[in-house]
């Protein structure tokens, strides 16, 4: 899998560290110590040496790419996880990577902006996306709703990641009118991670109890 993927993850490992490059280009500017955590104010609450996060964090983000490509790759059910489900996995790290500098460099040279809103619509949209990607998932131990009743039984796994699908895209959807209406409430972020979290393994359990023991 990896070896079919060998341009894609060189690619991909790239983009992740395209922030370290942009940073040392930037290094003069940059305070030593850089604002990397922000409150729901849109004010720093967090700060690290110049050094960590211009080359520590790209770096600690390719390290944790790479162990996804690897564990996701040696899956014992690879076989179940389409190219397209794998290409998803690779792309996500850089993404994050890139968003993350999108926010923490111009913050340190001055730039004001609404933060909130971009975190917000940057969710709405991963939501989306992983939402259309989660029914076409198939039984696997690395990406997906893994627990015992899912990956002991086919139907469950489908019927509960297709559930998952739909209610992921939804609080996506929901995410990105919030962002829109320059709504933002750390208790109604914090409920939908609940929601897209707890309902779709609820759902797997009351499935397996009307078929069942599982075999």
């Amino acid at each position: 899998m990896l070896k079919a993927n060998k341009k894609t993850l060189i690619l991909t490992s790239a983009i992740t560290l395209l922030p370290m490059m942009i940073g040392l280009f930037l290094w003069k500017q940059l305070p030593d110590t850089m604002a990397t955590h922000f409150g729901f104010s849109n004010e720093a609450d967090g700060f690290s040496s110049k050094p960590f996060t211009v080359i520590g964090i790209p770096l600690f983000l390719l390290v944790m790419e790479w162990i996804c490509a690897i564990v996701t790759s040696n899956d014992p059910r690879k076989q179940n996880i389409s190219p397209k489900i794998f290409t998803l996995v690779l792309w996500i790290v850089p993404v994050v990577s890139v968003f993350v500098a999108a926010i923490i460099y111009p913050y340190n040279l001055g730039y004001k902006f609404d933060m909130t809103f971009i975190a917000e619509l940057f969710m709405g949209l991963l939501f989306i996306i992983v939402g259309n990607y989660l029914p076409k998932s198939r039984q696997n131990y690395t990406v997906g709703i893994r627990v015992p009743w899912t990956l002991a039984d086919e139907e469950n796994w489908n019927r509960t990641h297709r559930m998952a699908g739909f209610l992921w895209v939804l609080c996506g959807i929901l995410l990105l009118v919030c962002a829109l209406c320059r709504i933002w409430n750390p208790i109604l972020i914090f409920g939908l991670l609940l929601v897209t979290t707890i309902i779709p393994i609820v759902y797997s359990y009351l499935l397996y109890k009307k078929s069942g023991p599982l075999n």
